[in-house]
C-alpha cells in the first residue's frame, strides 16, 4: 500500500500543531497518557484529510472523538461520531523508544487497512476511514451498541445462554469466518473479544490487525496472539492455514454455550502450555 499518511489540505503542515501531531510519545508518554486523541484533533477552520489514491483517509475536521471504553495491549479504541456517522476509533500509538514495536504496529496497521479495504460481508464489520497521523494511527469503523461478545457473556450465568440465541450466534460467526476464509483470508485472533454485537444480538467479526492472506500467512514465529484461544500449531510457530480459525472458533462455541472464560484455572501461559503438548 502507498504511504498512509493524512494531509493538510492545501499542503504544509500548519506549524507548531503540525510539528506536534509528527512527533512520537516517549515511553513514558505512551504508558501513562490519559488520550491519545489530542494527536487527532484538527486546528480550528482546517480540513486534514487524504489526498491522491488514499481514497480511505478521514478528514478528521469530520471525526468527533467521544468516550474510550475498550483498551489493548497496544491500542485504544473510542465512541464517536465520523460525518454523521455513530463510529468506533480504534487508536494505536507508536512509543518512541521501541523502534522494532512502532514498526510492527505500523505494519499491522497498514494491514489492516488494506484487509478492511476489501470486505464487504453481514457479518464483517464495516470500513468506515482512517488515518496516520504519528505517533498515532486511527481506523473509524461501524459502531456496534452491544459492545464484545465477550462482555455479554460475563453479564451471564454459566450455562444460562437460551440454545436459541447460541445457535443464532453461532451461525453468524460461521458466516462471516466462511466469507473471510473465500477471500483468502486467515483472522489468527478470532475470540469472543474480537465478535462485536449491535441491539438485536446480530454478529459482526472485527479486529484484523494480525489477520493476513493465506498465501502470505508462513509460520507462526514471532506471532502475537491470544493464548486461551490459540491453536496449538501457532503456538509451536508452525506453519498455519484456515484450521487455526475453526480452532478458534470451537473455543468460542464453548464460551457461548458456557458463558465461562476458556482455560480459567490456568493462567494464558499454562494454557498454552497444556494445549501445545496435549492437543
Amino acid at each position: 500500500m502507498k504511504s498512509l499518511q493524512c494531509f493538510k489540505q492545501g499542503g504544509g503542515n500548519g506549524g507548531g500543531q503540525g510539528k506536534r501531531l509528527e512527533r512520537r510519545l516517549s515511553l513514558g508518554e505512551y504508558k501513562k497518557a490519559v488520550s491519545w486523541s489530542k494527536y487527532l484533533v484538527a486546528p480550528p477552520g482546517a480540513k486534514i484529510r487524504g489526498g491522491g489514491e488514499e481514497l480511505w483517509s478521514a478528514d478528521l475536521s469530520k471525526l468527533e472523538i467521544r468516550t474510550k471504553f475498550a483498551t489493548g495491549r497496544h491500542s485504544r479504541v473510542y465512541s464517536g461520531r465520523y460525518g454523521g456517522l455513530e463510529v468506533a476509533i480504534k487508536m494505536v500509538s507508536q512509543p518512541e523508544e521501541d523502534a522494532a514495536l512502532a514498526a510492527e504496529l505500523e505494519r499491522q496497521f497498514a494491514s489492516e487497512v488494506a484487509l478492511l479495504l476489501r470486505l464487504r460481508h453481514p457479518n464483517i464489520i464495516s470500513f468506515v476511514a482512517a488515518c496516520k497521523k504519528p505517533p498515532v494511527f486511527c481506523i473509524i469503523t461501524e459502531y456496534m451498541a452491544g459492545g464484545s461478545l465477550r462482555k455479554y457473556l460475563h453479564q451471564q450465568e454459566p450455562h444460562s445462554v437460551p440454545i436459541e440465541l447460541v445457535l443464532k450466534l453461532a451461525l453468524e460467526i460461521a458466516r462471516g469466518m466462511s466469507y473471510l476464509h473465500s477471500q483468502g483470508i486467515l483472522h489468527r485472533d478470532l475470540k469472543s473479544e474480537n465478535i462485536l454485537l449491535d441491539g438485536d444480538m446480530s454478529v459482526k467479526v472485527a479486529d484484523f490487525g494480525i489477520s493476513c492472506l493465506e498465501s502470505q500467512c508462513g509460520s507462526g514465529k514471532g506471532f502475537t496472539g491470544t493464548y486461551r484461544w490459540m491453536a496449538p500449531e501457532m503456538i509451536k510457530e508452525k506453519h498455519h492455514t484456515r484450521k487455526v480459525d475453526v480452532y478458534s472458533f470451537g473455543i468460542v462455541l464453548w464460551e457461548i454455550l458456557t458463558a465461562l472464560v476458556p482455560f480459567s484455572e490456568m493462567t494464558p501461559e499454562q494454557a498454552a502450555v497444556a494445549v501445545a503438548l496435549k492437543v
